[in-house]
């Protein structure tokens, strides 16, 4: 039996994301959250509550049990980009992309 909670157009880059996924990725719920919870990075916070998501969702949806889950999948994926300007010198313009990104993670026994 297996969960999933789905953040999707998270303002974090994926690449950034998958730095915090890959430590967390297999372990069992209460490590993943001590990890995230001391973690300094800013995609630890948003992974932690996308992982409290996926917990009460096997909690309340599936009656599993708290103590026996563990993280099965993580992965993030890219999302669409936000496109922004910046002016520059001589009436020029470049151009910024502010990353976003999809969380999913799924957790079972």
């Amino acid at each position: 039996m297996s969960t999933t909670a789905v953040i999707k157009g998270v303002r974090l880059s994926a690449q950034k994301g998958r730095l915090v996924a890959d430590q967390i990725r297999g372990l069992p719920v209460d490590r993943a959250l001590q990890i995230l919870m001391f973690s300094p990075k800013k995609g630890a916070g948003i992974i932690k509550k996308a992982l409290d998501s996926a917990i009460a969702n096997a909690e309340h949806n599936d009656g599993a049990d708290i103590d026996e889950l563990k993280v099965t999948t993580i992965y993030i994926d890219k999302a669409t980009s936000l496109k922004r300007m910046i002016a520059r010198a001589k009436g020029r313009g470049n151009s910024i992309e502010k990353q976003t990104c999809h969380i999913t993670i799924t957790v079972g026994s």
